[in-house]
């Protein structure tokens, strides 16, 4: 079966390597939207992530740490290198990752990944894609990140595989918060991916409208609702529950 993700994958990184080819020295060192990360570190973490895939022995060994700890133990192993290491570090990894995660979305088995939670395989694209649409748009751009010129499309090839990692994620990584709900939530995507979330349990007493690709950000706790402009209306502690959501 086609996975659309892989599609959204092969476009971002042609964005991604277009943007690295323009970069000067001091947009490179500049600060991301990553607390803490540059624009260097950025592109080192979407690199990193695919040595995951194509040869985990090449990255340090992270047993035992949360998924944001590993990450950022292997960007810490890449800051000696330089913008030119970086990129064709992700140029070659990310050719032989494309054509590996073909193969593993075709498989039938649930992938365990930590504290992320247990996913089958044919998912595994959708949270390359969903990673690399954030850190790309949200991360490296303006306002939150440095770089000023027009961040590549939102469209509906990469906003879906985006969502689709969402509302796989939700319940896994939010599931304490989504017990404290009192009633059931619909979130209404307008936009790229259009598509309707519920969450909880039982009839539907609150609405929460935004825009696609504003939703990846604040429910990433990349953006405020004020900031993105989401409308919502039913209970107030259970919009508060959903505010506070945070998808990995």
């Amino acid at each position: 079966m086609h996975n659309t993700a892989i599609d959204a994958l092969r476009a971002d990184r042609g964005e991604l390597l277009g943007i690295c080819d323009g970069l000067g020295s001091a947009d490179w060192s500049a600060p991301s939207g990553c607390a803490g990360w540059s624009v260097q570190d950025v592109v080192a973490h979407v690199g990193a992530l695919y040595w995951v895939v194509v040869d985990p022995s090449t990255l340090p060994d992270t047993s035992g740490l949360p998924t944001e700890r590993a990450q950022d133990l292997y960007v810490e192993k890449r800051r000696s290198w330089s913008p030119a290491q970086v990129v064709g570090d992700y140029e070659e990894v990310s050719a032989k990752a494309l054509d590996a995660l073909v193969g593993l979305a075709e498989l039938d088995l649930e992938v365990p990944l930590g504290d992320l939670g247990t996913y089958p395989a044919s998912l595994l694209p959708s949270a390359f894609a969903f990673d690399h649409f954030l850190h790309i748009r949200s991360d490296l751009f303006a306002p939150r990140g440095p770089l000023t010129a027009e961040p590549p499309p939102a469209d509906d090839l990469r906003v879906a595989p985006a969502l689709d990692w969402v509302e796989a994620a939700l319940p896994q990584q939010n599931a304490d918060a989504l017990a404290s709900l009192g009633a059931a939530v619909e979130i209404e995507l307008r936009g790229p991916a259009a598509r309707r979330i519920c969450l909880g349990q039982g009839s539907v007493a609150s609405h929460v409208r935004s825009d696609s690709s504003m939703f990846l950000r604040w429910i990433t706790q990349r953006a405020t609702w004020e900031g993105a402009g989401v409308e919502a209306s039913g209970d107030e502690n259970d919009l508060a529950v959903v505010r506070a959501l945070r998808v990995f």
